[in-house]
């Protein structure tokens, strides 16, 4: 039996919205993400085997909707999630496994907003030109967010809430548009979580510290 054979089932409809066909791998995808992101904002370690879940739902589901950098962009979110769960169990520096909530440094921000620039512009011309993309901007856009905000998460930096919050408020109509109403939903519930995981980061010991743009000790073992 072939893989497409047996992913076949996750592809099949389970019911519809709005005259839309919603299938297992929506319906798997959005329970796993909004665990997810509600683990994360309790700064609770399993968010990152559930998170790594969601990711192979969604790599399935975005290939079937044409949009090819969601896709990829969730294989990188899965090489980043064994990193951030390592972090966040060995990253405290010595005599400590647990990871505090820093705000993000200057050199940090300049190194993002240069890369996230630089990625959505290449990105956007890679979609248009070698793929059947229909929404090529938005599509390089919020991969280059999502990156910028998962790096964020990976070392506990608060203000990569911010970057999932712009992030998902590109999402939204971005998956309603093609026709992935439950998903859609899913990042509008992200989009309350992300708003919760910011006030509960914000209140967490240190987070008013800026964070180093060098990694601590533990953390360059990585």
């Amino acid at each position: 039996m072939s893989l497409a054979n047996m992913l076949d089932p996750l592809r099949q409809p389970l019911f519809t919205v709005l005259g839309t066909p919603v299938s297992w791998t929506e319906v798997l995808g959005f329970g796993s993400g909004a665990l997810c992101v509600w683990l994360v904002a309790r700064q609770h370690t399993a968010n990152w085997p559930i998170g790594i879940a969601n990711n192979l739902f969604f790599i399935l589901l975005f290939t079937q909707a044409g949009l090819y950098a969601d896709a990829g962009l969730q294989a990188v979110f899965i090489t980043l999630a064994a990193f951030g769960w390592w972090t966040w169990t060995h990253g405290g520096g010595p005599g400590s496994t647990v990871l505090p909530v820093r705000r993000t440094s200057r050199t940090e921000w300049i190194w993002l907003i240069a890369a996230g620039v630089a990625g959505t512009a290449l990105l956007t011309l890679l979609l248009d030109r070698a793929t059947d993309s229909t929404v090529p901007f938005w599509d390089a856009l919020t991969t280059a967010l999502s990156l910028m905000a998962t790096y964020g998460q990976c070392r506990k930096r608060l203000e990569s809430w911010w970057l999932w919050i712009a992030a998902d408020v590109v999402h939204i109509p971005l998956y309603a548009h093609k026709d992935l109403y439950l998903t859609s939903l899913l990042y509008a519930g992200f989009l309350v979580l992300c708003v919760a995981g910011l006030r509960n980061w914000s209140r967490a010991p240190g987070a008013g510290a800026a964070g180093s743009a060098r990694p601590a000790p533990a953390e360059a073992a990585a």
